[in-house]
């Protein structure tokens, strides 16, 4: 067990800073852990335990590193100095002790596994850190047995947002929840709703990123927490089961979700899928995540959407009820505007795909439609759509559907790849164009002309600037009458 070279420079400067303040630190929890598990993160953080003064020594360590400084928590005396190095962030937290000593400290940790400690002289005075390594709650026999353990039966009282880190460790390092510990996480899950949207974000957003995002969404539902941060799905249970779908409407989205993962896993080995897959879209967080999100929420208007037609259940308009929904939970979860407008084309455009397999061969006017409304998530949209499908397995869902259906998705996603090598056909007109030819002011009508036109230019129909001027005027005389 070894620091690496790069590690080791960074936690020099700050024992350096130390030693001369004489101040005594702990690198505790994380690093540690990974360190005995041969993990190395591409965004090092690291956090120290101080027995008092973590603030003022954080604030006079940032002034030294020329570095970033935040105060965390001024009650608890946390603070976290943001460093950027080689064009990746490093963090390093400065927490007081929570409680007379190491010992109490590391009790008021939230897992067995993150419990351990190490002296940071003891980093650099050239002993083997196997033996220097402080493990007083077993840290090391649960890393063995990949087991997430509460340290405490007051673990999760003293933090709510433990439970969901909890199923986001066990995500992360493919371990498993300790029996005792899920007891403890179902007896105090309803004090999660007290916790922010910011904070239940960063764990759900690790549960998303992992490879086995299912799982762990089936397990926090079988605990009822699920339904605790997304009260909306309690109206999905146990409606819309009919002629189309075997499952009702909760168990059909945790069931696209399933098959979204298992639709990933078949295009691992297509780079360019791969590649927009694993595009950063906010801070840190990847499509990858989001398109699960998006998912997970594809369906959610369902409820408020349902109506009786005779015998018949029908759903007509969830995907704009869904838009709104999803609206509101993205911004409960504090999301970015860029994942929000990512969401908000997953959920309204989801059911579009379907209605292009309905035909034979799709058009070359809808498929463009497609592909300029759906825009940056057009892929997203059809991975899900496959999903979708992939879920639906209801008496009317034939085979030939099915097989209809994976075709023309699989067939537009190649399509886009294909036409996205191309160069883009620059516009044979321009908005002065159009108004000096035609005699129009500036309105919203030059947009919708230059639209039809630049439609017209991709499926084919319009293929120079005599062209262009006529498509415009047939344009113009269909808006005049």
């Amino acid at each position: 067990m070894k620091f690496s070279t790069k590690h080791k420079n960074i936690l020099k400067e700050v024992y350096y800073f130390a030693k001369n303040k004489k101040v005594k630190l702990y690198l505790v929890g994380g690093v540690l852990r990974d360190m005995v598990l041969g993990r190395e993160k591409q965004n090092p953080d690291f956090d120290f335990a101080i027995k008092r003064g973590a603030i003022n020594f954080g604030r006079s360590l940032a002034k030294e590193m020329r570095a970033g400084f935040v105060v965390l928590d001024k009650e608890h005396g946390a603070c976290r100095i943001v460093k950027k190095l080689e064009g990746k962030f490093c963090t390093l937290d400065f927490t007081d002790f929570r409680g007379k000593d190491l010992e109490d400290d590391l009790l008021h940790r939230d897992f067995t596994i993150n419990s351990l400690a190490l002296e940071l002289e003891k980093v650099f005075s050239g002993g083997d850190l196997n033996n220097s390594l402080i493990d007083l709650y077993g840290a090391r026999i649960d890393l063995k047995k990949k087991a997430v353990k509460a340290i405490g039966k007051k673990s999760f009282s003293e933090d709510p947002l433990r439970i969901l880190r909890a199923f986001s460790f066990a995500s992360i390092l493919g371990f498993k929840i300790e029996k005792e510990t899920l007891k403890l996480a179902k007896l105090e899950r309803d004090k999660i709703s007290g916790t922010s949207g910011e904070r239940i974000r960063d764990e759900l957003f690790k549960i998303f990123d992992s490879q086995n995002t299912f799982s762990f969404l089936d397990a926090l539902d079988k605990l009822k927490i699920l339904e605790i941060i997304f009260p909306e799905i309690k109206k999905m249970r146990g409606i819309g089961k009919g002629a189309y779908h075997h499952l009702d409407v909760w168990q059909h989205t945790l069931e696209t979700v399933r098959q979204l993962e298992i639709i990933i896993d078949e295009h691992k080995k297509n780079e360019e899928v791969q590649n927009y897959l694993n595009e950063i879209i906010s801070s840190e967080r990847r499509r990858f995540a989001l398109i699960k999100l998006g998912a997970f929420l594809h369906d959610i208007g369902k409820p408020k959407a349902m109506r009786r037609l005779k015998k018949k259940i029908i759903f007509h308009g969830h995907e704009r009820i869904g838009l709104g929904l999803t609206e509101d939970i993205a911004k409960r979860l504090k999301l970015s505007n860029d994942e929000i407008n990512s969401l908000r084309l997953m959920v309204l455009c989801h059911l579009r795909p379907g209605y292009l397999a309905d035909t034979a061969a799709p058009t070359a006017r809808a498929k463009f439609r497609f592909f300029r409304d759906c825009r940056h998530e057009a892929v997203s949209t059809l991975l899900i759509s496959l999903a979708d499908q992939r879920a639906t397995k209801g008496p009317l869902t034939t085979k030939a559907s099915r097989v209809q259906h994976e075709k023309v998705v699989s067939g537009l996603i190649r399509e886009h790849y294909r036409k996205k090598k191309n160069k883009k056909a620059p516009r044979f007109l321009n908005g002065n164009d159009i108004m000096k030819q035609f005699k129009l002011e500036p309105s919203k009508l030059i947009g919708e002309i230059l639209s039809e036109i630049e439609e017209l230019q991709a499926i084919g129909k319009v293929k120079g600037r005599p062209d262009a001027f006529k498509a415009a005027g047939v344009f113009i005389k269909s808006k005049q009458k």
